[in-house]
């Protein structure tokens, strides 16, 4: 399958996305919204990926979406109706979270805009210590438009994600960690060989035990506490069904490393 705007590739059980526009730090486009897509499908069902991991070329991993495409929204002669219609069928980070598989954000550089909601659509979310995050939609007289002023408040806090969004100031790394917006900052030389250490932490679990825990958590944001609960206790019981829940408990048991993903 041809991209013309990322590369994408699948290397010993993990599927990689490269923004690859570096001429214009990764600008989010028609083009690549489309591609993401069909990415983002194609690594989900692909049975030989176990994680997915996005990142950018470049000195950005993505700087926001491109001013054409935006100027094009503000010229569309159906108005707010015609540009819901056009995002309907655009990419958005609910992919990312509907994702089976994990998906690790490797940010190596800014993360603006769509960039910024972007990552906030992938589980875990690796830094390099130039990396700097912000929705500076509101410089341009719009807003966030694809779930940063719903995902950011989950992270940051609502006061610091209002400051961010209201501003559209960014934050460098080390802020970014401090408000849970990211997980881990390393120095730049540094972030690929953080994110492969923790693939590798990822690739040694249960594939069904991964994909059920992602969901459960996930279900916190999407749920009330007691309905949530259900819900993960739902899952709990079901996974001692699957043979890596087998082989886990008797690995345990005889005092051995698991073998699994045998399913």
């Amino acid at each position: 399958m041809d991209y013309e705007t990322m590369i994408v590739e699948v290397k010993d059980k993990v599927g990689r996305i490269t923004f690859n526009r570096p001429e214009v730090l990764n600008a989010y486009s028609e083009q690549m919204s489309k591609e993401m897509v069909r990415a983002v499908d194609q690594l989900s069902k692909d049975p030989e990926v176990r994680v997915v991991v996005i990142t950018g070329s470049g000195r950005a991993f993505m700087a926001g979406a491109d001013v054409s495409m935006l100027k094009g929204w503000t010229e569309a002669q159906g108005g707010a109706e015609e540009v819901a219609g056009i995002l309907g069928e655009y990419f958005s980070p609910n992919m990312l979270e509907n994702c089976p598989k994990p998906v690790v954000a490797a940010i190596n550089g800014i993360a603006f805009g769509m960039g910024c909601e972007m990552l906030l659509g992938c589980d875990i979310r690796i830094a390099a210590e130039s990396a700097q995050f912000g929705q500076p939609e509101i410089k341009l007289g719009i807003m966030t438009g694809a779930g940063g002023s719903q995902r950011l408040p989950r992270l940051v806090g609502t006061g610091k994600a209002m400051e961010m969004i209201l501003t559209g100031d960014p934050i460098d790394a080390d802020e970014a960690l401090r408000y849970g917006l990211v997980t881990r900052v390393v120095p730049d030389d540094q972030l690929e060989e953080a994110v492969g250490k923790l693939v590798g932490k990822l690739l040694k679990k249960s594939a069904t035990a991964l994909r059920l825990s992602k969901e459960a958590v996930i279900t916190a944001n999407t749920k009330g506490l007691y309905d949530g609960a259900a819900h993960e206790l739902k899952l709990f019981a079901g996974i001692f069904e699957t043979a890596d829940a087998k082989e886990g408990v008797s690995a345990f048991l005889e005092k051995r490393k698991p073998d699994f993903n045998k399913e």
